[in-house]
């Protein structure tokens, strides 16, 4: 078989694990209604917005992904580009504000150390990276955007604290420590600045665990070494 065969029977095979990990997940799109009032650190303008997670047809929840859809409404240029997350948080805890949202008890721990974080494009003028990243601009800095709870400061100077700023087109991938029953089970997403960016966004949660990408790389690894098994049998 020439290499060029090869490596098309290599990329097939990959892309057929990953299809078929796909299929095994079931994934709902979130609807949010956003809530009355605003919560936050000072100033506090963060939105609160809330989907009922009961009604999305999955039994039990394990990851959740946002994905930025701004592209320019809104927020602010280089490291305050799209959507700036306040908070995520599910909680059994049926709020009809903002600032019951921000004190509900969480019903499930979400991995923020273990986030997968794709940034977006920033808004000219473009600085090193993101607010609320991490060194390289790549991972969540949970010690700054602490997506644990609704205390963003709403500003975008010196004294910014408390939020992540995906970019346009970012997209922030969590996963939950164990798995949690959507029975009564509320999703709150925190926007600040409260400025429509979470409207224009999307967020899908799935029962299945986002794939690490150390996860792709050995399936992509166990591949090449099958591949030159065969090479060598020949």
């Amino acid at each position: 078989m020439s290499k060029g065969g090869l490596m098309r029977r290599r990329t097939l095979a990959f892309t057929l694990l990953l299809s078929s990990w796909a299929a095994t997940a079931d994934a709902a799109s979130v609807t949010f209604t956003k809530l009355t009032g605003l919560t936050g650190g000072s100033p506090a303008n963060t939105a609160v917005f809330k989907a009922d997670l009961s009604s999305l047809g999955l039994a039990e929840l394990l990851s959740i992904t946002i994905t930025d859809g701004s592209f320019g409404l809104g927020g602010a240029v280089g490291q305050f580009s799209g959507f700036d997350l306040d908070a995520v948080r599910i909680s059994t805890v049926d709020c009809a504000d903002a600032a019951c949202a921000a004190g509900a008890a969480s019903a499930g721990a979400i991995d923020f150390a273990g986030a997968l974080f794709t940034p977006g494009a920033q808004r000219p003028t473009v600085d090193p990276k993101l607010f609320g990243t991490g060194p390289a601009g790549n991972t969540l800095n949970n010690a700054v955007a602490t997506l644990g709870a609704f205390d963003a400061n709403s500003t975008t100077d010196a004294s910014a604290f408390g939020f992540l700023s995906m970019g346009d087109g970012g997209q922030l991938r969590v996963n939950l420590a164990a798995a949690v029953s959507t029975t009564g089970l509320y999703l709150y997403i925190g926007e600040v600045g409260d400025n429509g960016e979470v409207a224009a966004g999307s967020v899908e949660v799935s029962d299945q665990p986002v794939p690490e990408p150390v996860t792709l790389t050995l399936f992509g690894a166990a591949l090449l070494a099958a591949g030159a098994r065969r090479r060598l049998r020949r």
